[in-house]
């Protein structure tokens, strides 16, 4: 400090030091004056993108999971696998588990669906909010009715999926620098839960049984490969990794001769088997939580009221055993051409 006063006159120093501050409050004030859907992307969430090697502006994939009120973002890295960045707490969901089905039913929506730019919603009375894009091609096949089913936050819900705001924050910054970055459509997963044997077996008697099978394909073929699934849609039903002439498909007409491309399963770079299999759970309240103590997917009281998890938790995810993913696709019976 006597160096460089020695050069710089102490009411020069003092006056460098009040600019210096005034630049932090400035970009502080900026910051607070920033439109809600503008906010940046957190320090947090950016260190975390660094920690785990992904870039900002790369692709996203989101998935939900209902029983367990999640709502997970992956991000693509340069391999062109998609890699977990966070899973959120889904504050509030309506309904019960299985697909909505009309307009009014106040069930949040299970399926495949896909999000683009004019889908994102900064003005909305629920904070911020994206539309997931119901009905997709599969809902109107089955004639399903209803619109507006967002992914919003105020952390209360009427056939929607809501998040508090800070998170809704977040999510919302992220899928925004996405489609900065030239992402076009952004794929979103709504499941009735984690897609596991265990789950299956739990809800084998639900009426939607046969639909979650269907689904189970797609969360399958994720969990092997790391990939977004080709899903399309003829005969009313999902159709998971399939590949035919190039005929163009009729949601509700009979299907051509599908073949199955082969999985390119995923393998973690050597070295960053921890880093893959490393998970970030968000803290934060969810009012939904299953109680499977008194399973019963039909009635509204088979779920808890309120819960809270105060901390960050990590999950270490095992990519060996894929056994139960892995014969979802080879017990499945492909449709032939009549």
């Amino acid at each position: 400090m006597e160096i460089i006063s020695k050069y710089i006159p102490a009411r020069s120093l003092r006056c460098l030091a009040a600019l210096a501050f005034c630049v932090l409050a400035l970009i502080s004030c900026t910051k607070k004056n920033l439109p809600k859907h503008l906010l940046p992307v957190p320090t947090t969430a950016m260190m975390l993108i660094g920690k785990k090697k992904m870039d900002l502006k790369a692709p996203i994939f989101i998935r939900i999971f209902k029983l367990e009120s999640e709502l997970e973002i992956w991000k693509r890295r340069k391999d062109g696998r998609f890699y977990h960045f966070k899973t959120y707490p889904i504050c509030n969901w309506s309904g019960n588990l299985g697909p909505k089905r009309k307009k009014g039913d106040k069930q949040a929506p299970e399926g495949f669906y896909t999000v683009n730019e004019e889908q994102m919603n900064p003005d909305t009375d629920f904070h911020l909010s994206f539309n997931i894009g119901y009905p997709n091609t599969y809902d109107s096949a089955h004639k399903r009715t209803g619109n507006f089913l967002m992914v919003h936050g105020r952390c209360s819900s009427v056939g929607c999926y809501a998040m508090t705001d800070p998170l809704m924050e977040e999510i919302f910054a992220l899928i925004r620098e996405a489609f900065n970055g030239g992402q076009k459509t952004v794929h979103v997963h709504a499941f009735p839960f984690q897609m596991n044997q265990v789950n299956m077996h739990r809800n084998a008697k639900n009426p939607n049984y046969s639909f979650w099978k269907r689904l189970k394909l797609g969360y399958d073929y994720f969990e092997l490969t790391r990939l977004l699934p080709v899903v399309e849609v003829c005969e009313k039903q999902y159709y998971v990794n399939v590949e035919w002439d190039g005929t163009k498909l009729n949601a509700s007409g009979l299907c051509p001769e599908f073949t199955r491309p082969q999985l390119h399963l995923f393998v973690p770079t050597a070295g960053e088997e921890v880093l893959v299999s490393h998970r970030i759970v968000v803290p934060g309240i969810r009012k939904r939580i299953f109680r499977t103590k008194k399973l019963n997917p039909t009635k509204t009281n088979a779920f808890s009221k309120i819960h809270t998890f105060p901390q960050i938790t990590t999950v270490n995810v095992n990519l060996v055993s894929r056994s139960d993913h892995i014969a979802a696709f080879i017990n499945l019976t492909l449709p032939t051409a009549p």
